[in-house]
Order: C-alpha cells, then sequence, then structure tokens
C-alpha cells in the first residue's frame, strides 16, 4: 500500500472563528482506537461541542464527535468519548498556565490527515461578545463589498 502523503481535511469548527477571538493555535496528534481511524477516513466527524481539558500534565479532547464505524463489532468505540491529545510537556504547561491565569479556554478548529495520522489542530481563544460578533460580521461585510467594488471597476477598465 502506498504511504500517504499530505492534508487531507476532515472537520472544521467554523463556528469557532465566529465565537472566539483565536490567540495561539497548536497541532497535536491524537490517541485513536482502530474503528475511530476507519470513521475518520471516511470523513465523519464534528467538532461543534469539542473543547480542550488539561488534567494532572495530560490533555483531553472532549465532546468531539466520531460516530460508530458502521462494519464495526464489539470492539466499536463510543462517539463521544475522551481522547488523549499528544503533545510536548512544554505546550500542555504552557497552555495550562495560560488558561488558569486569565480565564481563555482552548477549543478544537480543524481534524484532519497529515501524511497518514490523524492530527487536530486546537486554539488559545478568549470568548467574544456579542457586539463582536457583530463588529466582525460587518467587518467581513465591507471588505466582500469593496473586493465587489474593486473588481467591478477593473472589469470596466478591461471592457
Amino acid at each position: 500500500m502506498a504511504k500517504e502523503t499530505g492534508r487531507k481535511m476532515i472537520a472544521q469548527n467554523k463556528k469557532a472563528r465566529h465565537d472566539y477571538l483565536i490567540l495561539d493555535t497548536y497541532e497535536s496528534g491524537l490517541v485513536l482506537t482502530g474503528t475511530e481511524v476507519k470513521s475518520l477516513r471516511l470523513g465523519r466527524a464534528s467538532l461543534v461541542d469539542g473543547f480542550v481539558q488539561i488534567d494532572g500534565h495530560e490533555a483531553w479532547l472532549h465532546n468531539v464527535h466520531v460516530p460508530e464505524y458502521s462494519q464495526g463489532t464489539w470492539t466499536n468505540h463510543s462517539a463521544r468519548r475522551k481522547r488523549k491529545l499528544l503533545m510536548h510537556r512544554a505546550e500542555i504547561d504552557k497552555l495550562d498556565s495560560k488558561v488558569q491565569e486569565s480565564g481563555l479556554t482552548i477549543v478544537p478548529l480543524a481534524l484532519y490527515f497529515k501524511d497518514g495520522r490523524a492530527k487536530i489542530e486546537i486554539a488559545l481563544a478568549k470568548g467574544k461578545r456579542e457586539y463582536d460578533k457583530r463588529q466582525t460580521l460587518r467587518e467581513k461585510q465591507d471588505r466582500r463589498e469593496t473586493e465587489r467594488a474593486v473588481s467591478a471597476v477593473r472589469r470596466r477598465q478591461r471592457g
């Protein structure tokens, strides 16, 4: 069997970028069972309610939904079990100290395969208030309108 290369996206948490201000991102490996990997290879997962909690120098991923593998037998996994993250001790300690001191949270942003191994991108994030969300949407809309106007002017100049 040929070795996989590149990055294959499985799931993204677009809602996290809307609800949180992303301060820093990290890439981490996951401890998974065989049926979880097979289910992920089918592109089935949801990061919407996920979060990371640090317990005793170990990082754990909670509430990420990986549905049961359809051809799995009694060895099948539970869909919302907590999964251990594979990170360096220094990274875990740094995240733990930032979460403890300033009330930040750690949320998953993306789940993907990188060179055949399951990876997750997590972010140190600060929750946005409602007016921050409206302001972000307004800025996005303004940027889109200016891009449309610029492209319309360029089309007129060419035509």
